[in-house]
């Protein structure tokens, strides 16, 4: 899908066609949009499918009339029937005339662009769009990063009774989501340093006021990751000792069951021998069987007592 868009006095209109100062979107784009784009603006093919290989890693490429321009973003997938989060690449490509972003998936990123949701905003000050969809994004990560310490304080008030195997799993899926948007921060931030640097791209004095505020609130989502990282890891450890603690607790009482019953069973054992009936104790007497029953359930009560006076039960 491609549409076209421009802000005229501030409010951004959608165009039929290409036009100077313009903003070209992209999303999931088919082999014609593709090339139509290519060949209008003399863009390598390369360089504008790049950001739907999802294995890219964020950089600015240098060409002739044209900078390449790919960052992560962060968006929402479902793992093991949970919603979870991971990053996908978001190319933008800038010319002369007009800037171009291409992304495998309709993002919130750019629909709140889409949406003319922000004040100020301009397609023709091409610097400061970047800056503004890279601050936008900075915000989507910290939004995930509070959702996933929500989830993460969820698991952790079920530790206990309502602990299950699930939680460890849907934990690690949330460090492993961690994993990725530190991964991507990092790359990001690494990106937003060369755009400072580089004198190839015009950029005014309020563009430049933009740019640090991105790169504190990349700083801070970067933080963020590595808080959240420590603290999940602490809560997975937990939960190992609570199911840890559970299963040995389960084999305690197994083994105390295991010994009570052993008592009746050694006994019966030894009244069950082939011998004769005069060398066993009680056989004779008129209520035997009774009284080695009785006698069989005091050293139960006496052994139950005496497991659980030592905690053993």
């Amino acid at each position: 899908m491609v549409e076209i868009y421009k802000t005229d006095n501030k409010v951004l209109q959608k165009l039929d066609n290409i036009e100077e100062g313009c903003w070209v979107n992209m999303i999931d784009p088919t082999s014609s949009e593709l090339s139509l784009v290519s060949g209008y603006f003399e863009i390598d093919l390369a360089d504008l499918a790049t950001a739907l290989d999802e294995e890219e890693s964020s950089r600015i490429s240098l060409e002739d009339g044209y900078t390449l321009i790919l960052v992560d973003i962060p968006t929402p997938e479902v793992r093991h029937e949970k919603k979870m989060y991971t990053t996908i690449p978001l190319g933008i490509i800038l010319k002369n005339d007009a800037i171009i972003t291409i992304c495998r998936e309709d993002t919130p990123v750019l629909n709140y662009f889409v949406r003319n949701k922000l004040k100020e905003f301009s397609t023709k000050k091409k610097m400061r769009f970047i800056y503004e969809m890279m601050f936008r994004s900075a915000m989507l990560y910290q939004a995930y990063l509070r959702g996933i310490d929500k989830k993460r304080t969820e698991i952790e008030e079920r530790v206990g009774d309502d602990t299950h195997d699930t939680d460890i799993i849907e934990l690690h899926e949330l460090e492993s989501t961690l994993v990725y948007f530190a991964t991507s921060l990092r790359a990001n931030s690494i990106v937003l340093e060369r755009l400072r640097r580089y004198k190839r791209l015009e950029q005014y004095p309020e563009d430049m006021e933009l740019l640090e505020d991105v790169t504190v609130e990349y700083q801070q989502a970067i933080e963020m990751t590595s808080i959240y990282r420590d603290i999940i890891d602490g809560t997975r450890e937990l939960l190992s000792s609570v199911i840890n603690n559970r299963l040995n607790n389960v084999m305690k009482i197994l083994t105390s069951i295991t010994i009570v019953m052993a008592i009746p069973t050694i006994i019966s054992g030894i009244y069950g021998m082939n011998v004769a009936g005069e060398w066993m104790p009680l056989s004779a007497t008129r209520y035997g069987f009774y009284i080695i029953v009785v006698i069989i359930f005091i050293i139960c009560v006496f052994v139950l007592w005496f497991l659980k006076k030592k905690k053993m039960l």
